[in-house]
């Protein structure tokens, strides 16, 4: 009980106050880790196939060992010395690990820019997004939004969700490290196709389970929302595993079914054109308002998540120890 409602307080903060912008927000310090391991491994180890597998793979042990040890022996600590102090500093922690509200204000972010004009649209898409996007003209913005609050709608709150109430704050902040790994050091690139192959594996491994949840929770949200839920089913059973990625065409296939657009395609990186599955069906065009309707699909999918997770939890655990 103590967890879950730590957990549901920072749901909460979350909900209300979103990410601080301050340079100790737990992803920001685990980003510096990253960039600081990253620069002693290069020194360290050969600029080889083998000696950038090993070096990436000592980069991932490193950041997520880090990540969880030190909330988990500060939480301890703190717990030692005052019940409420362990408790506040383990739901401040939970409210940081989690990004709903953020998530839905960068897609706000972009529909008021590109009713602005295109420029800002493609300038504000851009701070989210790893994909070229200077030349993407209006519905491309609009699809670029639309795709990164589907696929993060897993990354930002459902998965940060399961390892909180698996866990705790130092099982969330591994999640966390995870996922920064992955943003940072993931890619598909001469730098990084073999120094970050693993922390791109390992995110696909930590992901499988909550991409799946958060599928399941979209389709059931669309209903609750008034969009297409058979519709989403449908494309989510048949276009789902196009995706490269085992996780990133789950969430994508739901809204693209939800909403009667198609999503994905291909997508131009760091210059390069790069084939990427579709999702859905081209039943209408992309319009601005995709992009709230799919926010609304995230933060109803994400109090489902939540609400199923801390059941399961509950009835798991009961009744209580002691």
């Amino acid at each position: 009980m103590y967890l879950t409602c730590a957990v549901l307080l920072g749901f909460v903060l979350d909900a209300l106050f979103g990410d601080p912008n301050t340079g100790l927000h737990p992803a920001c310090l685990i980003g510096r880790l990253v960039s600081l391991a990253e620069k002693i491994l290069r020194r360290v180890f050969p600029k080889t196939k083998g000696g950038e597998t090993v070096a990436g793979v000592l980069l991932w042990l490193i950041v997520c060992d880090a990540s969880f040890a030190v909330p988990f022996f500060a939480l301890r600590w703190l717990h030692g010395r005052n019940f409420w102090l362990g408790f506040a500093a383990e739901t401040l922690l939970c409210w940081l690990v989690l990004a709903c509200r953020s998530l839905a204000d960068a897609g706000k972010a972009v529909h008021a820019a590109i009713g602005k004009s295109l420029a800002d649209g493609r300038k504000a898409v851009a701070m989210y997004v790893g994909r070229d996007t200077a030349e993407l003209d209006e519905p491309g913005v609009i699809k670029a939004a639309v795709e990164t609050v589907a696929e993060n709608t897993t990354d930002g709150v459902v998965a940060p969700l399961i390892f909180l109430l698996i866990g705790g704050a130092p099982l969330g902040l591994l999640y966390k490290a995870v996922n920064t790994l992955d943003s940072m050091v993931g890619y598909h690139n001469d730098k990084y196709e073999y120094f970050g192959k693993f922390s791109a594996r390992m995110d696909d491994v930590f992901n499988f389970v909550p991409a799946r949840l958060s599928a399941v929770c979209l389709i059931v949200a669309a209903g609750m929302l008034g969009l297409d839920n058979r519709n989403a089913l449908r494309v989510f059973r048949r276009d789902r595993n196009g995706h490269k990625s085992p996780n990133a065409g789950q969430t994508e296939s739901v809204c693209a079914g939800a909403l009667h657009i198609r999503l994905g395609g291909d997508a131009s990186y760091f210059g390069k054109t790069m084939k990427k599955a579709s999702f859905g069906d081209p039943d209408r065009v992309v319009r601005r308002t995709d992009i709230l309707q799919t926010c609304d699909l995230m933060r109803m999918a994400s109090m489902l998540a939540f609400v199923l997770c801390a059941m399961l939890r509950l009835i798991l655990t009961w009744p209580p120890l002691g």
